[in-house]
């Protein structure tokens, strides 16, 4: 019986605002029924299993690695995806695998870098669906190269043009649609945020800042039902480390050493999904980020030698 009132706890949370919490809070009384465990678990997970039926979600980076497998695990569902990214023809790739799976799509070809484009996007989803319920933050890029090394410093320039202020423009201009339907903001930020790593540092001062924006407006919004997820991958298996920019600020063009034992995308999207179902406030993927999260407050150089460690091994040759 404790088991299926934790379950009841988990699901009103992940509902909240929403009219299936209805459905699910008249099923109480079945828990005093001998079936009651069963019959309730099947009752919530059908309501689970609709969770995201013609739900409005906008998924930056959706073109390839995390963005794509997100579109896809949620496909299923029959929400309306709205799908961002640069590169038209991939994303159209993903959009045809998406309406195969039961979605409806939306293909906003779009650098989140450029304010402008940020908004005409915005602008197309309103106008095609009328609304927006989830905006999942993905866009991003990466750079190796130690500061010293980097020849054009334009290129750390553009690393926080995507990872943050890509972020920070879709998230202002979709903000107003977002309060109207009291909905979710998911923000893909990375274990990087949460300690130093050499050879990253503009990623990580990228990721640093978005989690401080995000922190920030989960506070800004906490009356509004809004809620803001951020999300901390590890190492995950996609293209990211293959179109990193290197010290002469062109893409490295191949995986990093035991890319293979990376988590999948398709997990890190089963992460992303149940904590933005649940609105969690910061999801950590792995087991060493949330453990290093706090042994650093009490032996930061045993961090500052684990991503020094890490970091050579994911990168040699």
């Amino acid at each position: 019986m404790k088991k299926t009132l934790c379950v009841v706890s988990k699901t009103e949370s992940a509902l909240k605002g929403q009219p299936a919490l209805m459905v699910v809070r008249l099923m109480l009384p079945l828990r005093k029924i001998v079936t009651a465990p069963m019959m309730y678990g099947k009752i919530v997970g059908d309501v689970m299993a609709n969770q995201w039926e013609h739900q409005v979600i906008i998924i930056t980076g959706a073109s390839a690695g995390i963005g794509k497998a997100l579109a896809y695990a949620l496909a299923p569902q029959s929400p309306k995806l709205v799908l961002v990214a640069r590169d038209r023809l991939r994303l159209e790739a993903v959009a045809e695998a998406c309406e195969g799976l039961g979605a409806m799509t939306l293909v906003v070809p779009t650098d989140v870098a450029d304010p402008q484009a940020c908004e005409e996007m915005i602008q197309r989803v309103i106008a095609k669906f009328d609304k927006v319920d989830v905006l999942v933050n993905n866009a991003g890029l990466s750079m190796w190269a130690t500061v010293e090394d980097t020849q054009d410093v334009t290129r750390m320039k553009r690393i926080i043009d995507v990872n943050l202020l890509g972020s920070m423009y879709c998230t202002k201009l979709a903000l107003p649609f977002l309060k109207d339907t009291q909905g979710r903001i998911v923000a893909i930020s990375s274990v990087a945020s949460l300690t130093g790593v050499p050879s990253h540092a503009a990623y990580c001062a990228s990721k640093h800042a978005m989690n401080g924006f995000f922190e920030s407006l989960r506070l800004e919004l906490s009356e509004t039902g809004v809620s803001v997820t951020i999300v901390a991958p590890d190492f995950v298996q996609s293209e990211i480390h293959v179109r990193s920019l290197g010290a002469d600020g062109k893409p490295l063009g191949r995986l990093l050493q035991d890319h293979g034992s990376f988590l999948s995308a398709e997990a890190c999207a089963d992460i992303i999904i149940k904590a933005m179902t649940q609105r969690k406030r910061f999801v950590i993927t792995s087991l060493r980020g949330k453990v290093g999260r706090w042994v650093k407050l009490c032996f930061p150089g045993m961090i500052d030698w684990m991503a020094k460690k890490g970091v050579a091994e994911a990168y040699r040759k």
